[in-house]
């Protein structure tokens, strides 16, 4: 019987960590490779797809084929539509005829296995072993939804850049998932090889500085206002620290009215602008065009900078964020506490190159990681309690307080919360409350 390897991307940066994969190895040899795109854009129609992406062609061979989710269920929205538990064989036996599967054995690579598409993909196919590939900075997060086991006891394995040295994911971990580092360098020469491939644009100038724009707006963590102050004081900031020129990298579907107003700054600073106007994975641009700097709020990509290109990072607007995000499990936590906690704050004087530059040696980012993992997800990870109850009673202060909540310390019982009056009756009204917190938490 024969064997076809379905490995589904929503992002260009997915694409290139599956192909790092498949030339370390990580993938036995197949009678077929599918590739399965997915444009998971608010609006599909006027956003690119991943495989029109500069440089995309290059990894197009490591695929026997490319087909795209977005055709197979139109007119739904990949990130909002998911078939009825009673019509998934209907819809398995329409996707073996429309991809030409026939009675294939399938094997699955997907990412964000917690959402639509990836886990309607997964029940889609549900006698096919599942692979977890990493998108950035959250599988060091818990599992943001518990999962249903048909799915989580068929994944066998995490695998995921080491954006963090010496810090393991906690995604998945509660179906004994193992954890597995693709090679920096195996990434390093994919991105090589889009870098060949990607139009010369913005950017290129060797010495810059590199504003990172991530479009929270659209996630409702910023408004739009405030995330276009975010850029200008990204800018102000590299301006103050003696940089002279700046490059912008938007978030592809990011206003263009935010460009034009750090262009009217930049002019008014007197320093050089460039806007780079391509798609380009910010990887790229380290690889073309080595930044002097790198500037963000809590991407991906300020981790990618520092650990595989040795770059210097820089971080801005952190702090607020940490107590405006909401709710607390939201999965951008454990991204936004990394980053808060390792990468120097831009106003500073550090460059991000020295360890001693760091608030949080790795021991105890660990604790620290585990400690907020149990408190976004204290039902799909008890197995936490105890790290987090040994961090928060050894290492909670003043700095690291701001991670945590003191009303989800304290619903959950744990250092750091506030203190539980004395007496029978307010002990029973206390308990009756976390009760009732707790069901609201679910």
């Amino acid at each position: 019987m024969r064997t076809t390897q379905i490995f589904y991307a929503s992002s260009l940066y997915g694409i290139a960590t599956l192909a790092a994969a498949i030339d370390s190895g990580f993938f036995p040899p197949a009678d077929r490779r599918l590739l399965l795109v997915s444009n998971n854009a608010r609006t599909p129609e006027t956003s690119p797809a991943p495989d029109t992406a500069p440089g995309f062609e290059r990894l197009r061979g490591r695929f026997d084929g490319v087909v795209s989710w977005n055709e197979a269920i139109a007119p739904f929205h990949p990130g909002g539509w998911s078939p009825r538990r009673d019509d998934l064989p209907l819809w398995e036996r329409y996707l073996r005829l429309r991809w030409g599967l026939g009675d294939d054995r399938i094997a699955l690579a997907v990412e964000s296995l917690q959402v639509a598409p990836a886990l309607t993909v997964a029940q889609l196919f549900p006698d096919a072993p599942v692979d977890v590939y990493a998108d950035g900075l959250m599988s060091y997060g818990p599992t943001r939804d518990a999962i249903d086991p048909l799915v989580g006891e068929r994944v066998r394995r995490l695998l995921h850049l080491d954006l963090v040295p010496g810090l393991e994911p906690l995604l998945l971990a509660e179906f004994g998932v193992t954890p597995e580092v693709v090679p920096a360098e195996a990434f390093r020469e994919v991105i090589a090889e889009l870098a060949e491939a990607a139009p010369p644009g913005g950017g290129e100038e060797e010495g810059a500085v590199l504003l990172l724009g991530q479009y929270l707006a659209a996630l409702g963590i910023l408004t739009p206002q405030e995330e276009e102050d975010l850029h200008l004081r990204m800018m102000w900031a590299a301006v103050e620290r003696g940089h002279r020129r700046i490059v912008f990298k938007p978030h592809p579907t990011a206003p263009a009215s935010w460009t034009r107003a750090l262009e009217l700054s930049a002019a008014d600073l007197g320093v050089e602008l460039s806007v780079l106007t391509d798609p380009v994975l910010a990887e790229v641009v380290y690889r073309r065009a080595r930044p002097a700097l790198v500037v963000g709020c809590f991407s991906t990509a300020l981790l990618t900078a520092n650990a595989f290109y040795g770059i210097p990072v820089a971080r801005i607007g952190t702090e607020p964020l940490l107590d405006r995000l909401t709710p607390y499990q939201n999965s951008n936590r454990i991204p936004l506490t990394i980053v808060d906690a390792l990468v120097p704050e831009v106003s500073g004087e550090a460059d991000g190159t020295d360890e001693t530059d760091r608030t949080l040696t790795m021991g105890e980012l660990t604790g620290l990681v585990k400690a907020v993992g149990f408190a976004m997800q204290s039902r799909i990870r008890p197995d936490l309690r105890g790290p987090a109850e040994e961090f928060l009673a050894t290492r909670l202060d003043a700095r690291t307080l701001r991670y945590f909540k003191r009303r989800r310390l304290t619903a959950l019982g744990l250092p750091g919360g506030a203190p539980v009056p004395r007496g029978a009756a307010v002990r029973k009204m206390v308990r009756g409350a976390r009760r009732l917190r707790r069901a609201a938490l679910r």
